[in-house]
């Protein structure tokens, strides 16, 4: 089985999750993972016994000509990259999201007559999951209503598979979540997120009021790699017995579950992760769409919100609004369990076993045609 991400957590996080039900399912399946060139995809991936091959892939849609004639011959570059993968490899079926390496794989998949399932995280396909909706014998998304956002013709492959989210946070203990981290378990947690990039206006708009967050309560931020240079030396400029209240990470891997797990609340964008991965702990949330993301993180939130699980912030508020939203939730109990059980409500845990079950019927189906 091959399986390709999209560059972002929100991409390689699911497809992991399915990948860990597949092997829970059936420990003698062969697992290579397909995605860009170094950055932060293949960091994330090598934390996993997963193989990883790289291919070339670039963007599309909304280039400079200089850009786009490049990305085109780097798509093209990726494509040759794909058909000797899928040959050297001989894939029963094929798991892409909606990342550039998606089309390069999906396409050397098709040629070859190689089944292949395209999982949409979010709640507005791109441009890649569009044109990929012609080819791919199924499109497994988290929310019906991107149905009537693709082609009519390929709307009957359209199957409702939730978000897939990894085993660990559907077995968070919050005990060892405070001892993990060195928290107090007689303080409220704040979680901050910035994404798998980090987010720099959430950052610094949480650090211009941390003096007064501090006094009441405790802080685990990830911050990104690029910000947690300045941000950990602001750490270092209060006042000393607040110090330890403040826990500041570029970004956190196995320990994210952990920090979900002892948070009270949480401000983060709007990703795909936020509709799934929140729900299965009953976290609350502030969200803070990122404004040059298409409509997919307005999308996310405001679903969020119409269901009592979220408070949206427009990042042209955040100064204005976060810590009085912040304090206000934190202080108020009953709130924030409303908030934690509507949240839940939303949950569906048994995503990745969903996938790893019809990725599994597609394979089957396509040993049954070859033979």
């Amino acid at each position: 089985m091959l399986v390709a991400g999209g560059g972002t957590g929100g991409h390689v996080y699911p497809l992991l999750a399915v990948v860990e039900a597949q092997k829970k399912e059936s420990s003698d399946v062969d697992i290579l993972y397909v995605g860009r060139p170094g950055g932060m995809e293949e960091s994330i991936v090598a934390r996993t016994d997963l193989p990883y091959r790289p291919v070339d892939a670039g963007r599309i849609r909304g280039m400079a000509p200089w850009t786009l004639l490049r990305n085109v011959g780097r798509l093209w570059r990726g494509y040759l990259q794909a058909r000797a993968v899928v040959t050297e490899w001989h894939p029963d079926a094929v798991l892409v999201t909606g990342g550039y390496v998606s089309v390069p794989i999906s396409m050397a998949a098709w040629r070859s007559r190689v089944p292949v399932m395209v999982y949409l995280p979010d709640r507005e396909p791109g441009w890649a999951v569009r044109f990929l909706s012609w080819f791919v014998d199924r499109i497994a998304v988290s929310f019906d209503e991107v149905r009537s956002a693709l082609p009519p013709a390929c709307r009957q492959k359209v199957w409702v598979s939730g978000y897939p989210v990894r085993a660990a946070l559907l077995n968070t203990n919050r005990s060892a979540g405070y001892q993990l981290l060195g928290l107090d378990p007689a303080l409220k947690t704040l979680l901050v997120l910035g994404g798998s990039q980090g987010a720099r206006p959430i950052n610094q708009a949480l650090v211009r009021v941390l003096p007064e967050l501090l006094a009441h309560h405790q802080i685990v931020h990830v911050s990104g790699h690029l910000d947690w240079p300045w941000v950990n030396e602001k750490r270092d400029e209060l006042p000393r017995e607040v110090q330890d209240r403040y826990r500041v990470y570029p970004y956190l891997h196995e320990e994210l579950s952990a920090a979900m797990a002892v948070a009270d609340l949480v401000v983060a964008r709007a990703g795909a992760a936020t509709t799934a991965e929140f729900p299965i702990v009953g976290l609350p949330s502030i969200l803070i769409p990122y404004p040059y993301a298409g409509q997919h993180q307005e999308l996310n939130a405001d679903f969020m919100v119409s269901h009592g699980a979220a408070v949206r912030i427009d990042q042209i508020d955040l100064d204005r609004r976060l810590k009085s939203c912040v304090m206000r939730l934190l202080g108020d109990g009953a709130a924030l369990e409303q908030m934690s059980r509507s949240t839940r409500a939303l949950s569906k845990p048994d995503a990745a076993i969903r996938l790893a079950a019809e990725l599994h019927r597609l394979a089957r189906a396509r040993e049954g045609k070859v033979q």
